[in-house]
Order: C-alpha cells, then sequence, then structure tokens
C-alpha cells in the first residue's frame, strides 16, 4: 500500500473516531457541564493510552529539543483551537460553524504546499473544491450567524492546521503515542482548570458508560490525527477529511432517527465520489 493509500485510509478512521466521539457525548443530552465531561474523559483517555503505550512498548519521552518545542506548539495549538471552537459554536448556528471548519482541508494542503514545497496538482486541488461544494450541500448554512463569532470560528481553523503543519514536521523517531498522550492531557488540564469555575453534576451508569466510550473514541481520533500528518502527501489526504461528515450523516439516521434530506443525500455523494476518484487516481499513478 502507497504512503497516500495509508494516509487516505488513517484520515478516514480519524474522521470516524472523531464522529463517533461527538455521538456519545451528545447522548449526555447535556445531563454533564462540558468542561467537567472533557476533563473525566481526558482522565480517562490518558490512563488508557499510558497504559496501553507501555504495554506495547510505543511511549518514551527521549526527545530532541526540536521536537520538543513541535510538540509544545501543538499542544498550544490544540488548546487554541478547542477554545475558539466552543466559543463560536456556543454563539452561533452548529451549520455555520461547520462551514467554516471545513476550509481546513484547504488550508492544511496549501499550508504544506508553501511551507513544506509538498506537491498540490491541479487534480488535487479540484477534488479538494469539490469535496468542498459537496459538504456546502450537506450544512447548508445561512447567512445569519455570520457575524463576530465567524472570527472565532476561523482562528480555530488557523489553529487546527497549525497543529497539522507542526505534526507533520515532527522526527519520525517521535512516537505518534507520545504526541497522542500529550495531546490528551494537554486537554484534560485545561478543561479541569476550567471546570472549577462550574458545579459538577452527579453521574450515573448510563453517563459513566458514555464518558467512557467517549475515551476509547477519542483516543483513535487522536492517534490516527497524528499519524495521518506523517504519511503521504498532505493534498492527496485532505479530500477525505470530509468523510467525517459521512460518518455524522449515518449516526445522526442510526442514532438519532434524522433522515437526511435529498440535497444532503447529495452532497454526501459529491464527497464519497470525490474520495473514490482520488484513490482511483493515485492507483493507476502507482501502477504506472
Amino acid at each position: 500500500m502507497t504512503p497516500n493509500m495509508t494516509g487516505a485510509l488513517l484520515m478516514m478512521a480519524s474522521m470516524a473516531s472523531f464522529t463517533l466521539n461527538d455521538a456519545m457525548i451528545k447522548l449526555t443530552g447535556g445531563a454533564v457541564p462540558l468542561m467537567q465531561l472533557l476533563f473525566l474523559r481526558g482522565v480517562l483517555s490518558s490512563l488508557l493510552i499510558l497504559a496501553l503505550a507501555q504495554r506495547l512498548g510505543a511511549i518514551h519521552f527521549r526527545i530532541a529539543s526540536r521536537d520538543w518545542w513541535l510538540i509544545a506548539i501543538r499542544s498550544g495549538a490544540e488548546v487554541g483551537a478547542a477554545y475558539f471552537f466552543l466559543t463560536a459554536l456556543f454563539n452561533m448556528p452548529l451549520a455555520n460553524v461547520t462551514a467554516i471548519l471545513q476550509v481546513l482541508p484547504l488550508t492544511v494542503a496549501i499550508g504544506a504546499a508553501l511551507f513544506f514545497r509538498e506537491p498540490l496538482g491541479w487534480r488535487r486541488m479540484s477534488a479538494i473544491m469539490i469535496g468542498f461544494m459537496g459538504m456546502l450541500l450537506i450544512v447548508r448554512p445561512g447567512p445569519e450567524g455570520f457575524s463576530l463569532w465567524s472570527g472565532y470560528a476561523l482562528m480555530a481553523v488557523v489553529f487546527v492546521t497549525m497543529r497539522d503543519l507542526a505534526t507533520r514536521k515532527l522526527s519520525p523517531d517521535v512516537p505518534s503515542m507520545t504526541v497522542t498522550f500529550l495531546a490528551a492531557l494537554t486537554v484534560m488540564g485545561c478543561a479541569g482548570l476550567a471546570s472549577i469555575a462550574e458545579p459538577w453534576a452527579p453521574l450515573d451508569l448510563r453517563l459513566t458508560a458514555l464518558i467512557t466510550a467517549s475515551s476509547v473514541f477519542i483516543i483513535g481520533g487522536y492517534w490516527f490525527s497524528v499519524r495521518v500528518m506523517r504519511v503521504g502527501d498532505i493534498s492527496f489526504i485532505a479530500p477525505f477529511r470530509y468523510t467525517g461528515l459521512v460518518w455524522a450523516l449515518l449516526l445522526g439516521w442510526l442514532v438519532f432517527g434524522d433522515w437526511p434530506s435529498n440535497l444532503t443525500l447529495m452532497g454526501a455523494t459529491i464527497v464519497v465520489a470525490t474520495g473514490l476518484f482520488t484513490l482511483y487516481r493515485e492507483r493507476r499513478v502507482s501502477q504506472s
């Protein structure tokens, strides 16, 4: 399997993991304050990552100073992205903030081309743009909500782009599990500090199970998101970020009973077709 094909599968796995995590959080129905939920999830995921990594021998902290700086930048970007994303989400419609965040395949691919001189041909750029248009059919953002809070969503895009590009520059000998653990630890610490300002809610068995499941899925999301930035060409892998929308549609239908409209299905078809075309072309190129 070529590095690009591996990267495409990792990106799809990352989007699936993050979407399943979101579904678990949504199923809590707001019964637990967000910062408390994120802190508890962070505690569980950090412990699980550490136990799994030590058992597999896949974690160490003997890292060069250059990579520590990159990890520090990445961790700071993780915190910034969470803050600006949540602030925007609480003050504008979900469709609007989702639409703004979907410029990430463009910003990451263009950033990799500008800073790392990675290839960005017209076919790959076209695939990204077509997938973006399919995404717009899914979320259909309206004119309302694009106000000051749109700037917060754009800042979240900036921080996620910074996070992914910093991951790209990490040395190959830095374990992905180490980066995953530090990301979970950073989010846990910041959420824990923020949770001090709000009262905590008691947990029953159902809420505990949902938070535990969320912790497992977020580990996959973190780990796959680190791995995907370390293989293949970003411009090739970028369109597969849109598959998260397809996962959201499937879970919305199966778990929450939300049947998508015809425009939504059309957009999802475009997103899937974009990914299949990109995979087909990669296979043709590798064979030739």
